[in-house]
């Protein structure tokens, strides 16, 4: 897989194709004794809510996982029925769902499954021919990310990459932090029975995108899995 630092401005109206998001925000929690991730505060704003707002230019954005208080104006700039249509997307049914303040709420099944059911409850929502794939933990995470993956992504059309994720200073792939073809996921999961998430999207290859952490530790894969995570969190929104 190729490894890049793509270089972007901010937003993402730049010819990126319309796309549509998905955030899994559903699970437990246990390693934060049961706390409601999503909704946890970091800077007077929900996890959920921050990251939302990173894929703002989506055309819809569809949560796995219980309903909340979040809006959602799809992207005025985006080809609505080309999004649609998305030639090669197999689309699932419009029944489904209702959108709630332009968001669809879905779940997996069974519910609390993990990532993969939670995928792919969240895909059969997918109208777009990409989407963003993300975690509802991302306090960091910003449009100007989204579009370095996009442009990634785009950039290796030539060879067929079916998306691009990001790599930590680390080299280890962030999985739910990432943009894909909707039907290179759509053909991964065709007849797929397993759990992990790594098996499911690593042999799709995609472009593998480091982007420096600054030095505020505010990185755009810092997740917040324990309690201390959460307090780093706060404390580096607060120093923003």
């Amino acid at each position: 897989m190729m490894s890049t630092t793509p270089e972007g401005g901010p937003g993402i109206r730049g010819g990126v194709t319309p796309y549509d998001a998905v955030i899994l925000a559903g699970g437990r929690a246990e390693r934060l004794g049961g706390l409601d991730k999503p909704g946890a505060l970091v800077g007077g704003r929900s996890l959920i809510e921050r990251v939302a707002s990173a894929v703002g230019e989506a055309t819809r954005l569809i949560v796995v996982g219980p309903p909340r208080d979040l809006a959602h104006e799809p992207s005025r700039t985006a080809d609505r029925s080309q999004a649609e249509e998305g030639a090669g997307v197999r689309a699932a049914s419009h029944e489904g769902p209702e959108a709630v303040d332009g968001v669809v709420f879905t779940s997996e099944d069974p519910p609390g499954g993990g990532p993969v059911p939670a995928l792919r409850a969240g895909l059969a929502q997918v109208r777009a021919p990409w989407l963003a794939l993300l975690a509802a933990d991302l306090p960091f995470l910003s449009a100007h990310h989204i579009t370095a993956l996009f442009l990634a992504a785009r950039a290796g059309e030539i060879t067929a990459a079916a998306g691009a994720v990001l790599v930590d200073d680390d080299g280890r792939e962030q999985w739910l932090t990432g943009v894909w073809r909707t039907e290179a996921l759509a053909d991964a999961l065709d007849g797929y029975r397993g759990r992990s998430l790594y098996r499911l999207l690593g042999p799709l290859e995609p472009v593998r995108v480091h982007l420096p952490a600054p030095g505020d530790g505010r990185a755009p894969w810092f997740d917040c899995d324990t309690m201390d995570d959460l307090g780093a969190a706060r404390e580096r929104a607060r120093g923003a």
